[in-house]
């Protein structure tokens, strides 16, 4: 099917419902009005007139407790339409490259921190952060999704995890049901509860444990309130309530450290809780057919209830627990031990289920993470999966794209490294594409190592640790210069080729210090990692580095963009061409604005 056909047909099928909604919301809005006003006039005649019995007016009250439940139930129908309908609006936009440009109703940015700031290439393939490669593909609800989905670009996967990826998510492709069902599922906010601590607070050892302090704690709850009902109500003995309630409280100032401790850990995730509930339930529902899928739902079987039960229960503990904060109830809530036995009930759910909660959230993140590539693969249906090679060191990417720039405008080029030509040295003046170019093998690398299509006409590519020098910057508080922050990045990648095979980014290398020390110092580092067996690019502007191909024989080639001025403007065609670039416009260019030069 047509992506885009789909996504309208449905978005516009979202949005009649929204509006019939709306038009039952006013309707009900104003039957809640009109039962108001007849109950008015029922007491008026019951009460002033004595027309009829006062029982009428249960009649009306009943009326409007039905619609004030049918109203929230047509009121939560139509905020779940709104954000399926707008799940479809960034769908389209995402189609139509407009996503990083248009702001949606329902929408929540998405940035993503939790990432070394040393990483290699994170920050200069544009990873993470606003208009990202993480903002265009994640879909996740949790934190362990966006956790999963980023570990997945920042690092290359097993080609046998590879292959099982690219099987579920062929598999996922055109479960549309299933990510609408996600994207709408509970409030619509980025879940922000932590799956390390989550896994921390379900293993660490029980706070409370007593099965007698448990039993007790009703028994005196029962006690108290029975004294005070004795002696308010039948003129009892006030030793006796002062005895039950001095025991009372002093079982709950003995537990009253550990009760706080149990109930302030569980304070805040309640949200989060209800939307992973609701989640598990939802992939529960599936039957997946490849390998992948299925052992990742296999991670949801239990003896007892499914995963999304017992969740659900811990949400209504949590839930009955802090009612103690409402005013009306926190008069009587000590008189309960409210906390205390909420307290308990929450460690006897961590004790059965705790152990399992990491099992279940890194499930759900891998679900999740497969989902949002899998919405890529839908919406792209013309990239291909690439084809890993088990062995070897080897890039060959033909018509390659930038998967953030918009398709229409970008040009494809083709790279091909492997053990017989392992560095393309690329020559032209700013802004022609050289880094451009850079980022485009770079990020279609950190695609096809996630597991997802990539943005070519083919692409074969063995596994290989990426290394980039295109973002580097210095740093005032670090107290580095842009260049020791160059050859800092520079010694990480050679690091990384002390591991396994090396694609390296290399983008105006050692620009800045003097042509003499550029010269050797380039050389030297190209040739150090051609030694190690690496493969990459380097772009330069200065011509003397291209000498370096001639020394290298066939394990390198010159490449370059090409320009030329055009009623003052610079004109670029963005093309790979062979060779060392011919001609400089830069003097001219200078001129053009007015420079004299």
């Amino acid at each position: 099917m047509n992506p885009s056909e789909e996504y309208k047909r449905r978005l516009e099928a979202r949005n009649r419902l929204v509006e019939h909604y709306k038009k039952l919301d006013l309707l009900i809005g104003n039957l809640r009005l009109v039962t108001g006003i007849v109950f008015v006039a029922v007491v008026w005649l019951a009460a002033g007139l004595h027309v009829i019995s006062g029982w009428w007016t249960l009649l009306p009250i009943a009326t409007f407790v039905v619609l004030v439940a049918r109203h929230e139930r047509i009121r939560a129908l139509g905020r779940r339409t709104q954000r399926a309908a707008a799940f479809y609006e960034r769908g389209l936009a995402r189609i139509e490259d407009r996503w990083m440009t248009e702001t949606f109703k329902g929408g929540t940015d998405r940035p993503y921190s939790d990432f070394p700031a040393a990483h290699p290439y994170a920050i200069d393939l544009d990873i993470f952060g606003k208009g990202s490669l993480f903002e265009l593909l994640s879909q996740a609800r949790t934190r362990s999704g966006e956790r999963a989905l980023a570990a997945w670009l920042m690092a290359p996967a097993s080609p046998s995890e590879i292959a099982d990826r690219q099987q579920a998510i062929d598999e996922l492709r055109n479960n549309l049901d299933l990510r609408e069902d996600i994207a709408v599922l509970g409030d619509d906010v980025r879940a922000a509860i932590h799956p390390e601590w989550m896994k921390r607070w379900g293993t660490r050892p029980r706070i409370l444990h007593s099965p007698a302090a448990r039993r007790v704690a009703p028994v005196l709850s029962l006690l108290m309130i029975s004294s005070l009902v004795y002696y308010l109500g039948f003129f009892g003995s006030g030793w006796f309530v002062l005895a039950a309630l001095g025991l009372g409280v002093a079982f709950g100032l003995h537990y009253r450290t550990r009760v706080r401790e149990v109930t302030d850990a569980v304070a805040d995730p309640v949200k989060d809780l209800q939307i992973l509930s609701l989640l598990l339930a939802r992939l529960e529902k599936e039957e997946w057919k490849t390998k992948k899928l299925r052992e990742l739902q296999a991670a949801f079987e239990t003896r007892g209830r499914p995963p999304s039960k017992e969740i659900h229960k811990l949400v209504l503990i949590i839930e009955w627990l802090n009612s103690r904060l409402n005013p009306l109830f926190a008069a009587v809530s000590p008189l309960l031990l409210w906390s205390t036995q909420f307290a308990f009930a929450i460690e006897e759910w961590r004790a059965q289920h705790g152990p399992s909660i990491g099992r279940w959230l890194d499930a759900v993140g891998e679900l999740e993470a497969l989902c949002s590539l899998s919405a890529y693969a839908y919406e792209h249906p013309q990239d291909p999966f690439p084809q890993i090679v088990g062995n070897g060191t080897e890039f060959d990417g033909e018509d390659l794209r930038h998967p953030l720039l918009p398709f229409a405008q970008c040009v494809p080029n083709s790279v091909t490294l492997d053990r017989d030509r392992q560095v393309l040295i690329i020559s032209g003046s700013n802004m022609s594409g050289k880094s451009t170019l850079l980022r485009t093998v770079g990020v279609n690398a950190a695609l096809a190592f996630a597991g997802a299509p990539v943005r070519a006409k083919r692409m074969q590519v063995s596994i290989l640790a990426i290394g980039a020098t295109i973002r580097v910057m210095d740093s005032l508080q670090q107290g580095t210069s842009r260049f020791y922050a160059e050859i800092q990045r520079l010694h990480d990648i050679m690091e990384l080729t002390k591991k396994m095979p090396v694609l390296f980014l290399l983008d105006e290398i050692l620009h800045g210090t003097n042509s003499h020390d550029r010269a050797v110092g380039a050389e030297a580092v190209i040739r150090g990692l051609i030694d190690r067996r690496a493969i990459g690019l380097v772009t330069t502007h200065d011509l003397a580095l291209t000498k370096l191909a001639e020394s290298l024989s066939t394990r390198a080639a010159n490449f370059h963009f090409q320009d030329h001025l055009e009623n003052g403007r610079m004109v670029f065609d963005y093309r790979l061409h062979p060779g060392v670039v011919e001609k400089s416009n830069a003097l001219a260019l200078m001129r053009a604005v007015g420079l004299e030069v």
